[in-house]
């Protein structure tokens, strides 16, 4: 990847004692580092509820660049980016066919519906094992074959989350991404991506982000997972929906006034924070192996592409009640599935120390049979 790699001098702000627990709960507890808060500190800030932040105009170009799209507006949150990109393009009283994991449905507080009059519909395996044909047959529009049928809810918008958190960090890739662009433009719909650890999936498959964001109309992509930076995510578009991105944006409360200071925080990432994420698989991957040697039948490490790592236990709760005891902080994405997540503030050390509580509390798991 032809990205500007400079990394660090420090890994964070605020390093972690000895003792701390070691954090796999996700990639959004991390730390600003050193450099991103001297950057923060010294941001030349504006309003940029008027546009006038040049901190955020200057994230919102290198971000479009980056992902070669004409438009990056700056928002909060990725489950506003997600909203507000998908709001742009699907009406009141249509619907979003999404994966039935996919983070929108699953994670967002039912916003779509509650709050934006738009329905979701689910496809399992739409990022891998669904069938091409099975999905193009689940777009629905308002006049099928001619016969008027204008009681059937019209599909305004198909969605693709890159990478796919509750199926292990699962990366989309291109050739799938290009038959998914195909089906949506035949059925005249757009093709969103959650994308808010896109740039997970374009190290791990060695290709520039911009040709995983080239399918899409619309993303939203997140700094402050993988990325590291405290707070934001970017809904990249074309110029023609900007001003609905943005009017929604406002609308739910988002409109920021010396937001630069996050910005900043945002565009040190983009520019230093990229490649080092190969150091997040590979310890995900040896965190991997290492547990599924002390326990083979709760961990795949094949399923490994990217950060993530699931791991299957008897009951979530008590096992995340003995690692926490243990110093080991662990999520869960069901009452069997542990997922562990790797990241900036995670060194080998940390890595080795967590393996081997984790491994220990394996060994001593109910058998599965």
């Amino acid at each position: 990847m032809a990205i500007n790699a400079s990394s660090d001098e420090s890994p964070t702000g605020d390093a972690p004692t000895a003792g701390a627990p070691i954090d796999l709960r996700s990639d959004t507890v991390t730390q600003p580092t050193a450099d991103m808060r001297r950057a923060m500190a010294a941001a030349e800030v504006g309003d940029d509820h008027y546009g006038e932040d040049p901190s955020v105009r200057a994230l919102e170009e290198y971000a479009a660049d980056l992902l070669g799209h004409e438009v990056a507006v700056f928002v909060p949150s990725g489950t506003m980016g997600n909203f507000v990109a998908l709001r742009a393009s699907a009406a009141v009283g249509t619907e979003i066919i999404a994966d039935t994991e996919a983070h929108i449905v699953t994670y967002e507080m039912g916003g779509l519906a509650a709050l934006g009059g738009v329905q979701t519909r689910t496809v399992a395996g739409l990022a891998d094992r669904a069938d091409l044909a099975e999905v193009s047959a689940a777009i629905r529009a308002h006049d099928i074959g001619g016969a008027g049928n204008y009681n059937m809810v019209r599909t305004a918008v198909l969605a693709v989350e890159n990478t796919h958190a509750r199926s292990g960090g699962l990366v989309v890739p291109p050739a799938r991404l290009t038959a998914l662009r195909d089906i949506a433009t035949a059925a005249g719909i757009v093709l969103h991506c959650d994308g808010a650890r896109l740039w997970n999936a374009a190290v791990a498959g060695g290709v520039e982000p911009r040709q995983l964001a080239e399918p899409f109309t619309t993303l939203s992509v997140c700094l402050s997972k993988g990325l590291g930076a405290p707070v934001g995510s970017l809904v990249i578009c074309d110029a023609g929906r900007e001003d609905a991105v943005r009017e929604w944006r406002r609308r739910l409360g988002g409109g920021m006034r010396q937001a630069g200071v996050l910005a900043a925080a945002g565009l040190h990432a983009l520019r230093h924070h990229l490649e080092r994420l190969t150091e997040d698989h590979r310890r995900a991957a040896e965190l991997a192996a290492l547990l599924a040697d002390a326990a083979p039948d709760r961990v795949d490490p094949k399923r490994v592409e990217t950060n993530m790592v699931l791991v299957a236990v008897a009951d979530t709760g008590r096992f995340a009640r003995q690692a926490a005891d243990a110093g080991v902080l662990v999520g869960a994405i069901s009452p069997t599935t542990l997922r562990l997540v790797t990241h900036l503030d995670i060194d080998d050390a940390g890595l080795r120390r967590a393996g081997s509580v984790l491994a220990t509390l394996l060994r001593a798991e109910p058998s599965t049979g």
